[in-house]
């Protein structure tokens, strides 16, 4: 072997420090938020709670108590309750709500005049780590917040709610899936969307993708409407709602477990790779 091929040869030592320094870089960026998170846990519960408990308290709650009782129940003619339809779309909303803000909202403040983020891009890990970390840690917030909204879902409709877990690694797959992926398009925003303009974004982007996100309604429900049903199928959080919809009220219509799992992967594929992209382009380029 000559001289040159072993000097251009990486060392085996030189490979594993360089990956443990990476990780011991990600875990204490990962830490640090966690810290943030901690002290502001307080506020981050009241905004994942606030409009799922308001939204089942006027549909769940009073709407049943009224003149009219059941049949005032939007979803009658499917046989179950508001509540149990509610259950797993709210769950979607609150692990979108909780990617996007944890991500896209942060970000709109480190690309604005101060810069921030360029301290967090000097940790000693690759710029495209950085944005994966961000990703993780909005995931985990998601994961939180679908765990809190689950009890409120479950507990505050007037007429009971009807949850059964037929595979709980299904269930496990959905959750993290969906955390993932909603962390992904809280970087795509993040990433494409000027910091001046974030606030407009909720209003025009994703308050019309969470009422076309079949959180209301099953998607099967919208046969009566074919170019709607098939014009939702572009929204990832229809795949949100119908996962946790089919592992948590396998009993209501729902999306084949195939279709959920693959297009959660194709958009979480997706979504990472667009907004690792327009993360080195905020920083670097």
């Amino acid at each position: 072997m000559s001289e040159s091929a072993v000097i251009a040869t990486p060392a085996p030592a030189a490979s594993g420090s360089i990956r443990m320094q990476y990780a011991r870089a990600f875990a204490g960026l990962f830490l640090r938020d966690l810290h943030v998170l901690r002290r502001e846990m307080f506020p981050f519960i009241v905004r994942v709670c606030m409009n799922p408990m308001l939204f089942l308290f006027v549909f769940t709650f009073i709407m049943p108590h009224m003149n009219g009782g059941a049949s005032m129940n939007p979803t009658a003619a499917m046989g179950s309750s508001f509540g149990t339809v509610l259950l797993p779309g709210l769950m979607a909303v609150a692990i979108m709500f909780s990617g996007i803000a944890a991500v896209a909202l942060p970000l709109a403040q480190e690309f604005g005049i101060t810069r921030e983020i360029d301290d967090r891009v000097m940790c000693p890990l690759p710029v495209a780590a950085v944005a994966i970390e961000k990703i993780c840690f909005s995931a985990m917030q998601s994961v939180i917040a679908a765990i809190v909204v689950f009890p409120l879902a479950y507990y505050i409709p007037s007429t009971p709610v009807v949850a059964h877990v037929e595979s709980w690694p299904y269930l496990v797959a959905v959750v993290l899936l969906a955390s993932i992926t909603a962390g992904a398009l809280g970087l795509t925003i993040g990433t494409t969307v000027e910091p001046k303009q974030i606030g407009l974004i909720f209003g025009v982007v994703v308050m019309p993708i969470t009422f076309l996100g079949c959180v209301y309604y099953p998607w099967r429900a919208l046969a009566p409407i074919p170019w709607l049903q098939m014009g939702v199928l572009i929204n990832p959080i229809v795949y949100m709602s119908e996962g946790l919809r089919s592992a948590l009220t396998p009993t209501l219509p729902h999306m084949p477990h195939a279709m959920i799992l693959g297009m959660l992967t194709f958009f979480l594929i997706l979504l990472t790779w667009l907004g690792i992209r327009g993360f080195l382009r905020r920083v670097i380029g």
